[in-house]
Order: structure tokens, then sequence, then C-alpha cells
């Protein structure tokens, strides 16, 4: 994944939780904990990324874990 530009989400500023996206991958959305940038990356399609995330700001997830 060299040369990919990776931004922490917004959420994870907010909550102290370290996780990065990189934008630009045609039809996948890598994530990586920050706390650990050599270590692995997933990667989900853009349709489940926009499934997840839109599930954070719904609040599904929320008290799990």
């Amino acid at each position: 994944m060299s040369g990919v530009r990776w931004r922490k989400s917004s959420y994870s500023q907010q909550q102290g939780a370290c996780v990065e996206v990189a934008d630009g991958l045609p039809g996948a959305v890598p994530v990586r904990d920050s706390k650990d940038p050599e270590g692995g990356v997933l990667a989900f399609s853009v349709d489940g990324w926009r499934a997840f995330v839109g599930g954070v700001r719904a609040g599904v997830f929320e008290g799990r874990g």
C-alpha cells in the first residue's frame, strides 16, 4: 500500500480509537490501525464501507464490544 494517502477517521479523532482510511482506490476502501501502520490492512468494498459508516452514524454499533 505504498503511495496511499491515509487519513484518520473523524469518528476516531472524537472517540480516541485510531482508525485510518485511504481514499482514491477504485472499488476499495483500505482501513488500518494508526497505532500499527506497518501492520495489516483491511480492504472493504465501497458499498460495504458505505453501509458500515451508515451504521455508525445511525448508532447501530453503540454499546457493543
